[in-house]
């Protein structure tokens, strides 16, 4: 989708991580220009002889003024007063400013030990006593965390992704959600990845996934998927039991179409591959070939499919009576994206190669 820079920044900057149109999750907040489009329209001003209207101003990158620097330093101050009241007075106003306004994000970044401020009252009690303040306070890191250049900050606060990670076990479902959102945000950097898989996160992001709560599971799935990007966390997702309860959920048909963006990353691993073939995958991706429109939900399906054949020989019998009834691989061949089709003729290829030849008198 391509948007005017003004518009969509001002979208971003009200604290929103979905594409406007579609509603998908996005998976970073980097703005890039779309050369190919802005040609395109000044090729049809210049042909019509129309002057090419000048880019709209961003307001984005506005000063900080001094009266919003004296309201952050007195929040940050009565966030760690000893008075219980005043911190999530405090807590709830920082919430609403660092989703608001993008000058309290920016001032998070500029002021190093203003994170971990924000996140002592979390270190000093039990969350499950203030699930107000717990909720304030992680929101809050997810409002800031939008902003790219605090990515790398706030996952280098030594406190930051462990309370994180108990906020996706702990407190309200909003707490939960936002806790899951604030670790697929942050996940956008390589680096984060790394120490996000490292703390522990992604059994506790299977776990709420798992629990199905509808507000929850997608911000789950996006940050199970864009930890599994990295290598060494697809092994951690398939130990933390990532294959059996994302193929329950496929089998249901819930968010099918992220899901299956997860089994297919988690298909380059071998024992995912295995527990996919045990738990019933085949049948299940083939019957969501036949019936789905989703073209990515088709590409992803059979991908994973030729990785089970190429696996598990057995699951070639399988393949082929669904492929002589329905002719579904063949269909995909036809139809599907590009890389749907090249997985496609390539089980159609192994089909070939391993059909038991007929033998005539």
């Amino acid at each position: 989708m391509t948007y005017e820079r003004q518009f969509i920044q001002a979208w971003l900057d009200a604290g929103f991580r979905t594409c406007p149109q579609t509603q998908q999750v996005l998976s970073h907040t980097n703005l890039i220009p779309n050369n190919l489009v802005q040609d395109m329209i000044s090729q049809w001003c210049k042909d019509r002889g129309i002057e090419l209207p000048k880019p709209v101003q961003s307001t984005h990158d506005q000063c900080i003024t001094k009266g919003e620097k004296e309201c952050f330093d007195s929040l940050i101050k009565k966030v760690v007063s000893p008075s219980l009241p005043e911190q999530k007075l405090a807590a709830k106003e920082l919430r609403s400013l660092t989703k608001r306004m993008p000058s309290f994000r920016t001032l998070f970044g500029e002021n190093r030990d203003a994170i971990p401020k924000l996140l002592r009252p979390l270190s000093m009690c039990r969350a499950d006593f203030h699930p107000d303040l717990q909720e304030d306070l992680i929101t809050t890191v997810l409002n800031l965390s939008i902003l790219d250049e605090n990515k790398k900050l706030v996952a280098e606060t030594s406190e930051a992704i462990p309370l994180l990670i108990e906020s996706l076990r702990t407190g309200t479902i909003e707490t939960r959600t936002n806790a899951a959102a604030a670790l697929f945000t942050l996940s956008a950097l390589d680096s984060n990845k790394s120490i996000i898989g490292l703390a522990g996160a992604l059994k506790p992001l299977i776990d709420l996934l798992e629990e199905g709560h509808q507000l929850a599971m997608k911000d789950a799935a996006s940050a199970i998927f864009n930890l599994c990007i990295l290598h060494e966390n697809k092994a951690r997702a398939v130990r933390d039991g990532a294959v059996k309860v994302i193929m329950q959920k496929i089998k249901d048909r819930v968010h099918v179409d992220e899901l299956l963006a997860i089994l297919a990353i988690l298909s380059g691993h071998q024992k995912a591959v295995e527990e996919m073939s045990e738990l019933g995958a085949v049948s299940c991706l083939l019957s969501i070939i036949r019936e789905n429109t989703c073209g990515r939900s088709k590409e992803n399906s059979i991908a994973i499919l030729y990785s089970i054949s190429y696996n598990d020989r057995s699951k070639l019998r399988e393949i082929r009576e669904e492929e002589n009834v329905n002719g579904t691989i063949s269909q995909l061949t036809q139809n599907g994206t590009s890389r749907a089709r090249r997985k496609a003729n390539g089980i159609l290829e192994r089909l070939n190669r391993t059909a038991v030849p007929t033998h005539t008198a």
